[in-house]
């Protein structure tokens, strides 16, 4: 059977050891955070990203070994397992493969082969397929294997019946169709019609298209697949018929034989009635789960950058959820996000009170200190940005003001955890609440909404829904974890995408830390209900104590090597209260050779560079790198807009043929990527990512169709 390791470990261009213990960790029940984290020398130092990809793979692999064994069974228990079949299953590396090498033996339904068989016509399809008959008339020959009784009473329809088993016999051959697929997909396109031809749609581009299998981008699966469904477009997948039959032939048909004329037929009524139909539902389904894969990629990768968005600390928020006829909802909140006030205001059409508005908002800024407001982007933003730009030159305060993504708001606003955490309060007090602390901080906030909600992707919800659903929290786990969580203020929602922690003992935290107040120490966590010591070693690490009675607690220091974190002090001749101040600036000039240090604290070297890291710089937040946030646009009107102008924009969304900026207008403008770099660009995300801010010039404006063309390039 297939020797696991050693097969991913040439697929991922891993060496078989890491592999091997990578699998031997993920069996024991360590998780993928906990393993990329603190397993290191393990590994080899495997990212969370690589080491989930050997996760899927491993489970694939283990479901392929285990189809293998169920196949084996079954054709052995049918007397039809020989050594050459059994060392084929045994060998193939995918279960497409493994499948094929099953048709012939699968129970089928009732066919036009399966009732020739019965009939009694196999050692009539049997000679035909043998080629061995020089002479004769083929007729005649089949005329002694009529079957009146089963409806085979003449020569014609008694050959007829021969040629169907070998039309179906041919098609279940594997290596036909191995084949013909890889002929397929080598030389096949996809070809879509309009369903309608007169009908106006959006899909108009695809009315009468055709590209090649291999050359058709992933975006424009989706598109064609999206169009189907509504039922706008036809589509199929078209190949030379005659040119396969060809390679039939030439497989098949060997010498001359008085059967060669029927068996041709047989060959091709084999492709066209069975093999062509099967392949194009597989060239279909293989496009479409290519193009999910790389979508569900794009989407984990726009989310994982709006997660990693830095947070905003010390704002004292004013957060404007914009609206026109029941008037925009402002929530006022201090630096942690708690609800100072709340009111509605109208400056937007049909009240537009401009004046009333600016008077509440200076009354926040004074009461309240506020020193940031923060207005969502969606129905009636540009006109509340209009009058929050005009308060803030008329009044003079010290405040800045940016435009917040409020996608997923609304879903969180009216969810059962928003009750939980705002009792009595309203919907739209909650969504304006979400909207200031996820600009406080983005992660902490965006966690609490599904993350197919958070709109950063492309056809989210044409993709498999269990697939995506899988991949982000993948990619929240992995992005909470890389941050870090402080015990003592993260929501259940944060925690329980902790290492080791599910959403149970998530609340089990928090009604623990209600009732006997803040942690002090790390290891208090093993009194939590259900909170044992395997849960304990995957999360401690990842959950920091600031002032608790360890300073190694506020680290990302795991307990299990807080001896040699405190050796490492010792030698450096620095106090652990050292760490509550900062840190040891200079930590790695004071340890010297590392590789020497590990050797003589018998611990692994990249334990000990982390462990210096975290000394140098104790619970330093990884979002410090990330592009600030953008405060106060020039630009608030589509008409502030000409072609040439530069502009200074925030990217809202990455897809396949380009990026979405928010340039301060309502709506974003498009970077196709062609037009991100002087360089040849195959993906946008070589070149940006969510939240990157970029400097664009506008190439293009549709004023009738609000459409914003812009390019990253100067002069193009």
């Amino acid at each position: 059977m297939l020797n696991i390791p050693s097969a991913l470990a040439a697929e991922l261009k891993l060496a078989e050891a890491q592999v091997a213990a990578t699998i031997a960790l993920i069996d024991e029940g360590n998780t993928i955070p906990f393993i990329a984290r603190y397993r290191k020398e393990a590994t080899g130092g495997m990212d969370d990203v690589t080491l989930r990809e050997l996760d899927g793979r491993l489970a694939y692999l283990r479901n392929l070994e285990a189809r293998k064994a169920e196949i084996l069974r079954l054709i052995e228990g049918q007397g039809g397992l020989t050594p050459d079949l059994r060392a084929e299953i045994e060998a193939a590396g995918a279960m497409q493969r493994v499948e094929d090498l099953y048709k012939p033996y699968r129970k089928k339904r009732a066919t036009r082969a399966s009732k020739a068989r019965d009939a009694g016509l196999e050692p009539l399809a049997e000679l035909v397929l043998g080629q061995s008959l020089a002479e004769g008339d083929p007729l005649e020959i089949a005329a002694a294997h009529q079957n009146p009784d089963a409806g085979y009473g003449t020569p014609e329809l008694a050959l007829q019946g021969a040629l169907d088993i070998i039309a179906e016999r041919v098609a279940d051959d594997a290596d036909h169709a191995a084949l013909l697929r890889d002929f397929t997909r080598r030389r096949g396109s996809i070809a879509s019609a309009a369903a309608d031809a007169g009908e106006k749609t959006v899909y108009e581009m695809y009315y009468d298209f055709s590209e090649p299998i291999l050359k058709i981008p992933n975006h424009r699966i989706l598109a064609i697949n999206r169009g189907e469904k509504e039922g706008r477009l036809k589509v199929r997948v078209r190949a030379d018929a005659d040119i396969a039959v060809g390679m039939l032939e030439r497989r098949v048909v060997k010498g001359q034989s008085i059967f060669a004329g029927p068996l041709k037929t047989a060959l091709a009524d084999s492709y066209r009635r069975l093999i062509a139909p099967s392949l194009e539902r597989e060239m279909r389904n293989e496009l479409t789960e290519r193009a999910e894969t790389d979508a569900i990629k794009v989407f984990a990768k726009n989310t994982e950058s709006l997660l990693l968005a830095p947070p905003v600390r010390g704002a004292r928020v004013i957060a404007i959820d914009p609206g026109y006829r029941t008037g925009c909802k402002v929530a006022v909140l201090d630096e942690r996000g708690k609800l100072l006030d709340c009111t509605t205001i109208y400056p937007t059409p049909p009240r537009s009170d401009i004046s009333g508005s600016m008077r509440v908002l200076a009354g926040y800024a004074d009461r309240h200190g506020a020193n940031v407001i923060a207005i969502g982007n969606g129905t009636g933003s540009r006109e509340t940005e209009e009058v929050v730009a005009g308060f803030i030159e008329k009044y003079g305060k010290d405040v800045r003001y940016t435009i917040v993504n409020e996608a997923g708001a609304s879903v969180y606003s009216a969810s059962k955890l928003a009750s939980e955490e705002c009792p009595g309060l309203d919907v739209t007090t909650r969504g304006a609440m979400s909207l200031g602390r996820r600009l406080q901080d983005p992660l902490a906030e965006l966690v609490k909404i599904p993350p197919r909600s958070i709109g950063v992707g492309q056809y989210q919800h044409d993709l498999n829904q269990a697939a995506l659903e899988s991949a982000l929290a993948g990619v929240v786990e992995n992005v909470v974890n890389r941050v870090g969580v402080d015990l003592n203020t993260a929501s259940a929602s944060l925690l329980g995408y902790v290492a080791g922690i599910g959403a149970a003992v998530a609340k089990g935290i928090v009604a623990y830390r209600e009732e006997n107040g803040a942690f002090t120490d790390r290891r208090q966590l093993r009194k939590v209900p259900r909170l044992g010591d395997r849960a304990f070693g995957q999360c401690a690490g990842f959950l920091r104590i600031s002032g608790g009675r360890n300073p190694l607690d506020a680290t990302g220091v795991h307990p299990e090597s807080y001896a040699i974190a405190a050796e490492i002090l010792r030698r450096a001749g620095v106090g652990p209260e050292a760490l509550a101040e900062g840190g040891v600036a200079d930590m790695a000039e004071r340890a010297g050779s590392l590789s020497r240090l590990a050797a003589e604290l018998g611990a692994g070297l990249p334990t000990v560079r982390d462990i210096v890291a975290e000394l140098q710089k104790p619970g330093r937040d990884i979002r410090e790198d990330a592009p600030p946030v953008v405060f106060s646009r020039s630009v608030r009107s589509f008409e502030d807009l000409f072609v040439g102008m530069q502009l200074a924009g925030t990217i809202r969304n990455v897809v396949d043929f380009g990026a979405f900026v928010d340039i301060g207008v309502k709506q974003d403008g498009l970077v196709h990527v062609s037009r991100m770099a002087e360089r040849f660009v195959r993906h946008p995300g070589e070149v940006v990512a969510v939240g990157d801010t970029v400097t664009a010039w506008v190439s293009s404006i549709d004023r009738e169709r609000g459409k914003i063309g812009l390019t990253m390039v100067e002069g193009g």
